[in-house]
């Protein structure tokens, strides 16, 4: 059977949904691509015009409660409309679990998922829903910050993102669509050739370090880590790391880099030290290709801090 592409939009109410699907269809040139369904699961202020929609072939249906949203009700559409190509704007409140766990129509493929976030709200939801907006992004090969200013914090949104869904690009848009093309400024100073990095700026240097090692090559960190050795670790390595709490407390992981030492016996397992190590950027298994690989400089015994957690806020 033919695969019929789903293009999926998820991000709170009035966070540009509706407004960037109309974009796609009517000015990309999506139309040229046979019958189109827009399947709509909120309200919003901006609404379709359905003129518009006839223009182009494309047919609007909405689903005004979750648990509408079923199997039988998605093959019913198929059967009536025979679409091409399907717009799914999903609605922010309703959990992804109801849209992951319902059978598609055989045929229909989500092939590309885009998440809408307002930047002028993003930090009070981080701070009241942190774990509902996340929900929304985490799926999503693309996100797109819009309604940005020269105060928006960039890097911070980055790294809330990428804290969850490494492989999301990345946009930011300015309130008058253009892109904003301003560099992510990050808290700390890497111009030296020594950098001491505070146990706020851990999961930060982390996230940016692992994106971009070469901007770190050479250069000599240190910080305070909690020590990943386990037995069955290969010989000659260990990793230094932190425990970082990525979107609830439900919700932590350790992150840390491959570290080659050939005296690695010698640091047990969950204990805790101050490193100074060289970054070198090299080809490992771990990173499935080149990544960054500390070189320790010197090691020694520390106490565990008051908050053994980090954060990416």
């Amino acid at each position: 059977m033919e695969e019929i592409p789903i293009y999926l939009f998820t991000g709170f109410m009035d966070s540009g949904k509706t407004t960037l699907i109309k974009e796609t269809l009517l000015e990309n040139g999506f139309a040229d691509q046979g019958k189109s369904l827009i399947i709509c699961c909120e309200d919003g202020e901006n609404e379709y015009d359905m003129e518009e929609l006839k223009q182009v072939d494309a047919k609007l249906v909405m689903v005004e409660k979750e648990e509408d949203f079923t199997a039988a009700f998605l093959s019913s559409l198929r059967e009536e409309y025979h679409p091409d190509q399907i717009f799914l704007e999903y609605n922010g409140t309703w959990g992804m679990d109801t849209l992951m766990e319902t059978p598609l129509p055989e045929g229909w493929t989500i092939i590309q998922v885009l998440a809408t976030v307002d930047a002028t709200t993003f930090d009070m939801y981080l701070a009241n829903m942190r774990t509902m907006i996340m929900e929304q992004l985490f799926p999503a090969d693309v996100v797109i910050f819009n309604r940005c200013d020269d105060s928006t914090d960039k890097g911070k949104y980055r790294r809330n993102v990428k804290a969850q869904n490494r492989r999301a690009q990345i946009v930011y848009e300015r309130a008058d669509g253009t892109l904003d093309e301003r560099e992510e400024e990050l808290p700390f100073d890497i111009s030296g050739e020594e950098l001491e990095i505070t146990d706020a700026d851990y999961a930060i240097w982390y996230m940016d370090c692992l994106e971009e090692p070469k901007k770190y090559a050479g250069k000599k960190i240190s910080f305070l880590a909690l020590v990943y050795n386990p037995e069955k670790l290969k010989k000659g390595v260990f990793v230094p790391g932190r425990f970082a709490m990525t979107c609830c407390v439900e919700d932590v992981t350790f992150i840390g880099f491959k570290c080659k030492y050939p005296e690695e016996d010698r640091i047990p397992h969950k204990s805790w030290i101050r490193i100074t190590a060289e970054v070198r950027v090299e080809f490992a298994v771990e990173y499935k290709g080149k990544g960054p690989v500390l070189y320790p400089v010197k090691i020694e015994p520390a106490e565990a801090p008051a908050d053994e957690l980090v954060y990416f806020s």
